[in-house]
């Protein structure tokens, strides 16, 4: 690499360093937890050093970018904390590629490197979010809701063809499965001993019903029952996007096959029961 192209990355990298410390400085300013807001206040110090050091071979001041600042802060609030700095550390990277591009112009960087990416990972390991304990609750009321109800929906738009009809029948429906799964998830981790059970349960019936209310609102907006299930089935799709792409980017899961797992499974059950509900109208000869 040239000096000129060295400059301009490490230039680059400098800027990046500062941005994070803000990132992070801020971060641990507004949350609660008193453990993250330790472990970003270190990660803050690691970048600022880092910054600082680079700057005594520029002998420029680093500009950072607010504009990422404020993203990765409102992101935090909306999403919570795990979300923001893994995306951020995804997208933006630790710098390691680029000191290990310089270290033929700077012998500093490799060490630099190897540094700041086992600290930070470390650090970031460290973090403690409720909502990321509760993952498994999360995913049984969402799934179950999405399963669920889709084949629900289906087998309603077919079978009753009215909106309101369609729309009583999936709140009921609905409702009422997040109650059932919500108690049987409570039992269940009760059976286990465990002590946050009631939180659980919690968290599995409320993702139940945002699910719900959710998948129903097309049924609310539109006469057509028809285009009220392709605009479901959308929202489905969208919801296991936003869902799998969040848990993926969290907990560094694969997405690609969580995705297209949870798809196949909701949309077959919707097909399913849009068939049942027409091979029932024509052997029963009901008419709606």
């Amino acid at each position: 690499m040239d000096r000129l192209k060295s400059k301009k990355a490490l230039l680059k990298i400098q800027n990046t360093e500062i941005t994070e410390y803000h990132i992070y400085q801020k971060l641990s300013r507004i949350i609660k937890d008193k453990n993250n807001a330790m472990v970003l206040q270190s990660i803050a110090n690691e970048e600022k050093k880092h910054s600082e050091f680079w700057k005594n071979k520029t002998n420029i001041e680093p500009k950072p970018d607010w504009f990422k600042v404020k993203r990765y802060i409102f992101l935090s609030r909306v999403f919570g904390l795990s979300f923001a700095l893994k995306l951020m550390e995804k997208r933006e990277g630790t710098g390691s590629k680029q000191y290990k591009d310089l270290s033929s112009v700077f012998k500093e960087t490799a060490q630099l490197s190897e540094e700041e990416d086992a600290h930070e990972k470390a650090l970031l390991g460290m973090l403690n979010e409720e909502r990321l304990q509760y993952v498994g609750s999360i995913v049984l009321g969402l799934n179950d809701a999405l399963v669920e109800l889709t084949g629900a929906l289906a087998g309603f738009t077919l079978g009753f063809t009215d909106n309101k009809m369609i729309t009583l029948a999936g709140l009921v429906t609905g409702i009422s499965a997040a109650f059932s799964m919500a108690a049987s998830n409570y039992l269940a981790q009760k059976a286990d001993n465990d002590p946050n059970a009631l939180k659980s349960a919690l968290y599995t019936g409320e993702a139940y019903i945002m699910t719900v209310f959710l998948m129903i609102l097309p049924y609310l907006l539109f006469r057509n029952s028809f285009l009220s299930l392709f605009i479901t089935l959308a929202i489905v799709i969208l919801v296991i996007l936003a869902f799998n792409y969040y848990i993926s980017v969290a907990k560094d899961l694969d997405f690609k096959h969580r995705f297209l797992e949870m798809c196949i499974l909701s949309l077959s059950v919707a097909a399913f029961s849009f068939l049942i509900s027409f091979l029932l109208k024509k052997l029963l000869g009901i008419e709606v």
